[in-house]
């Protein structure tokens, strides 16, 4: 009875189920991206000061600092989630030694802006900001550790959830658009709640890709299958 034979993925089919994943993260960063450019753009264009973006002007380098690193940060992080350039020492050490202080900038300039930036009335994020931003910085400074001691999968846990809070400002764009085209524009509250959720979601998805990463236990072989590989083992020694 003829036997149908399988064939192995090919590399290029390989290659390519790799690219999903880091090009979605691409996508996802390339909202607040765009808004840091433009932003960069007010302020050296010599934009109108508003309530809104008065603390900008009045003190550019953080924020300046802010989008420039988190750009770095969020774009060049995506391709460390492909699993080819991962297993490239060479590539992920290189690649680390830009991420990790590209995040550590992110994560100051983000905490000194919610701490020190004076702020319109009614603007309730801060908190939020506060505790994510602690919880990014906790998490590069945890995967440092991790890497000083060689753990490398304690390593990886670490730089996913950080990464996972730094991208969080185009999550917050997806869940805050739906809220605007179906009620209107949100309260202060409401966007606040709106924002908090979307790190939220983030770090959701950050701890199911650990999980996976983990690996399933490896499953006994079936009786039948065993029964076959005790057989061809004797017919071998034999």
């Amino acid at each position: 009875m003829p036997t149908e034979t399988k064939l192995a993925p090919t590399p290029a089919i390989r290659r390519r189920a790799q690219w999903p994943v880091p090009a979605g993260l691409i996508l996802l960063s390339l909202i607040p991206v765009i808004a840091g450019a433009a932003r960069l753009t007010e302020l050296t264009g010599g934009g109108a000061i508003t309530p809104q973006n008065a603390r900008f002007f009045a003190s550019p380098v953080p924020v300046v600092v802010h989008i420039v690193s988190v750009t770095v940060y969020s774009l060049l992080g995506a391709f460390q989630f492909v699993p080819g350039l991962r297993g490239r020492r060479s590539w992920h050490r290189i690649a680390g030694l830009i991420l990790i202080p590209a995040g550590l900038l992110t994560a100051l300039t983000g905490l000194w802006m919610s701490a020190f930036y004076p702020l319109p009335d009614g603007i309730t994020d801060v908190p939020l900001r506060i505790l994510f931003g602690s919880a990014m910085l906790l998490s590069l400074l945890m995967g440092v550790m991790a890497i000083r001691r060689r753990d490398f999968v304690r390593h990886s846990v670490w730089m996913t959830r950080a990464y996972a809070i730094a991208v969080a400002a185009g999550t917050q764009a997806l869940v805050i658009l739906p809220w605007m085209l179906l009620v209107g524009p949100p309260s202060e509250l409401i966007r606040a709640l709106l924002m908090g959720l979307a790190w939220v979601i983030n770090l959701a998805v950050a701890e199911y890709v650990i999980h996976r990463r983990a690996g399933v236990p490896v499953r006994a072989p079936r009786p039948s299958a065993r029964i076959v590989l005790d057989a061809q083992a004797l017919h071998t020694r034999s």
